[in-house]
């Protein structure tokens, strides 16, 4: 197969207004991260689409891509697992919901627990 090559402008085909500026989606700004004590954490175990296998999820933080993959590296090291980091949320292979719970909460983050 032959890779398609990506337009610019996306979906816009022609613009009559004289002032128009387009702008791409991909670019935006990254919210600042805020203070550990300000996170509002959720961590919980999730299931679905994964072929019955388990994964802990922890989502709701705010801040950079770089301040989320920093911390998902801490917990995938402190499990000693293999995970993953995007679109603000956090998979970790396995069942470590108590083990996050604990590590984000001795962090200064607010951490709830949600699902099984």
């Amino acid at each position: 197969m032959a890779k398609q090559k990506k337009q610019r402008f996306e979906g816009i085909v022609y613009s009559t207004s004289d002032d128009f500026d387009y702008t791409d989606s991909n670019e935006f700004e990254e919210a600042d991260t805020l203070p550990n004590e300000k996170q509002k954490l959720k961590v919980g175990l999730d299931k679905k689409q994964r072929k019955g296998k388990v994964v802990t999820m922890v989502t709701g933080f705010i801040g950079s891509s770089s301040d989320l993959e920093d911390l998902a590296r801490k917990l995938k090291q402190r499990c000693g697992v293999g995970g993953s980091a995007k679109d603000g949320e956090i998979l970790i292979q396995g069942d470590f919901k108590e083990k996050i719970i604990q590590y984000l909460s001795s962090e200064k983050y607010q951490v709830k627990s949600f699902g099984g």
